[in-house]
């Protein structure tokens, strides 16, 4: 039997509790409301500090009932209001209620998330990128036990609320009613305009136009408001040039005449850039059709103010289109105000994990950003971090897995976390292992991380020990009571822009997009081989006789994150199995051919040439002639393409 640790911090006794278990989904414009309940987590996280995060199951469960695995045991009153997982089974799971002997909840792991199951429709549950995820708000009165009917679990995440004593929360049923379906319904809606679901039902909406240029070091006011309302929605274009990577255009919005802004962030990663393109398109913030927008309400009790601030020295005026929506709902007592946080840390402080947020007072974090870049090219085994909430002075959260936090999984893995795809609530913005870099996203409306004392919420950067120094870039974005550390301020635009790694790596053993290889006579695969003492994966081409319309060939297609002159030099197994290689365009050498042919085996760098590169995806097209003592043999054992700029 394992010991467990409980991650639930201390009930605060409320007031007043909502304890309609659809709120969040169903009455999205609730989100600014203060909420009395206490957050927790349950995962497969290493207690230990390692990385054993569900690979073995030795942390995947809290004890063993016959041939159940009890993975969480949750006292009520309360609701689980996340389920995520990456590696769902076709064996059961199953869900006690109050002390039941029969499960109400029995059905296959994966379809959970589906959609097939009753009570459990999409898109509240989902897939992609690897994950899977349930955001159905599933109470519980007095307890709820999941029991996973296997020889072996996995990974997993739990987030649930707790309620005060005495709640009147009815236990899970199969509900298909109305809040049901409009939580369903708002999450279809992603990339639309959902600004009247963000206000109070009475409240009456106006649009806002404004047409504006914003020239090099100016400042344009976009909105001004001088009565008690909210803004339900703001909308920016266009969105690219408002991005981009000197992250020089700043959006400043501030309320009620506050010395300091409730939001100073650059314009593009507060949409969810990708080191300075727009990549986001969640259901409350990200960019659609070039128009960059926000449907995360800011209500105010006197006064509103938005302005873009550009920061460049040079350049040409962008002309702003602006929409700004706002209701005229005055922030109730109840509410907290809207905040965003830009932090930046490069490098991350060696044995502490990037700090998101920190903050005093009471309040709930909505959502964060990340942008993450490690320092070696080729290698993304910082994303192994696991996210961590502390809150009012305990841990309450613990994640398994940067990718998983985002409700994702496997990055690096082909047709998972492999690309930019954008969910509802999650996603990922950006994934590349050549430049060492992985971006994500998550808005937490079903599942709010609330605090009542304070919050540090954060993440590491290393399999264990926070050991790997990285380039971390966080947004996040909060209701509070105050204030939290960091919101209001901005470092130099020269400490914030984007550092592209002049040093590009491409594994080609593992991912290189192959676009075309020879027509005829030639063979392609991928494996692991032992070249003296070193482990390599290869990518490995073999050809006899002549190709249709010449020499053999394989080009490959490689993404250039800036236009430069690049030296290209190729990690090769030389050996008795291959030839020359040669890199060429149109047709003409670009550098002389490298003779890989050898009576022994072994790794060895040989220099292919030095050429102009326009930024985006280039083909590179190897050729492939006769090579050794006999001018027989063709073939190609790839390790890496590395690219260099002059």
């Amino acid at each position: 039997m394992l010991t467990f640790l409980c991650l639930a911090v201390p009930i605060v006794p409320p007031a007043d509790v909502v304890v309609d278990a659809m709120e969040n989904l169903a009455m999205p414009y609730t989100l600014p409301r203060l909420r009395a309940v206490t957050v927790g987590g349950e995962s497969s996280y290493d207690r230990t500090g390692g990385n054993d995060d569900g690979f073995s199951g030795k942390y995947s469960f809290l004890r063993k009932e016959g041939d159940l695995l009890i993975i969480a045991d949750l006292k009520g009153p309360g609701v689980l209001q996340r389920f995520h997982s990456p590696t769902p089974t076709e064996l059961p799971l199953e869900f006690y209620f109050d002390g039941e002997a029969t499960p109400r909840i029995k059905a296959p792991f994966r379809d959970l998330f589906l959609g097939g199951v009753p009570g459990f429709p999409e898109p509240l549950v989902g897939h992609g990128v690897g994950g899977f995820y349930s955001y159905v708000p599933i109470a519980y009165a007095r307890s709820l036990k999941i029991a996973y009917r296997g020889p072996l679990m996995n990974f997993y995440q739990i987030n649930y609320a707790s309620l005060h004593e005495g709640a009147g929360v009815a236990s899970w049923t199969p509900n298909t009613g109305p809040r049901l379906q409009t939580a369903c319904q708002l999450l279809k809606r992603t990339g639309d305009d959902i600004s009247a679901a963000m206000a109070p039902p009475s409240a009456r909406l106006q649009t806002t136009r404004v047409s504006r240029p914003l020239a090099p070091g100016k400042t344009i006011r976009l909105f001004n408001d001088q009565r008690g309302g909210r803004i339900v929605g703001l909308r920016l274009s266009p969105a690219h040039a408002l991005a981009g990577k000197d992250r020089a255009i700043v959006l400043r919005i501030a309320f009620d005449a506050a010395r300091t802004p409730a939001v100073l962030c650059p314009v593009g990663d507060f949409f969810g850039a990708s080191w300075g393109e727009p990549a986001m398109r969640s259901l409350l913030v990200g960019t659609a059709d070039d128009t960059a927008y926000c449907y995360l309400p800011m209500p105010y009790d006197r006064s509103a103010r938005i302005e873009l601030v550009s920061e460049r020295t040079s350049g040409p005026s962008i002309p702003v289109e602006a929409e700004i929506v706002r209701a005229d709902a005055p922030r109730a007592d109840n509410e907290g105000r809207f905040y965003a946080v830009w932090r930046r840390e490069n490098p991350t402080t060696m044995g502490e994990p990037f700090t998101f947020v920190r903050a005093q007072g009471h309040g709930h974090l909505i959502g964060v950003t990340l942008q993450s870049q490690g320092m070696e090219p080729g290698s993304t085994p910082f994303f192994e971090g696991d996210d961590q909430a502390t809150i009012d002075g305990k841990l309450a959260v613990h994640g398994t897995g940067s990718e998983d936090f985002f409700n994702g999984g496997w990055y690096d893995v082909p047709g998972r976390w492999d690309g930019r795809k954008s969910l509802p609530l999650s996603g990922c913005l950006d994934y590349r292992k050549d430049l060492g870099r992985s971006a994500a996203y998550r808005f937490m409306l079903g599942d709010p991380c609330v605090y009542h004392e304070s919050l540090h919420f954060a993440i590491e950067h290393a399999p264990e020990k926070n050991n790997i120094a990285t380039d971390y870039v966080g947004v996040a974005y909060l209701y509070a009571d105050r204030p939290p550390e960091g919101a209001g301020a901005l470092p130099r635009v020269a400490d914030r822009a984007v550092t592209d790694p002049k040093r590009i790596v491409i594994a080609a053993g593992w991912n290189v997009p192959v676009k075309a290889f020879s027509l005829q006579n030639a063979t392609l695969k991928k494996g692991g081989q032992r070249v003296g003492a070193r482990d390599v994966r290869v990518l490995s081409v073999r050809a006899e006789g002549g190709d249709i319309f010449g020499d053999h060939f394989i080009e490959v297609l490689c993404d250039i994150p800036a236009d430069g002159s690049y030296r290209l030099t190729a990690e090769v197994v030389a050996g008795p199995e291959v030839g020359q290689v040669q890199w060429t365009r149109d047709e003409a050498p670009v550098g002389p051919k490298a003779d890989l042919n050898a009576l022994e085996r072994e790794v060895r760098s040989v220099s292919l040439g030095s050429v102009l590169l326009r930024r985006g995806p280039t083909p590179i097209m190897l050729k492939l002639t006769p090579g050794g003592a006999d001018g027989r043999a063709i073939g190609l054992d790839l390790v890496t393409l590395v690219f260099e700029r002059d």
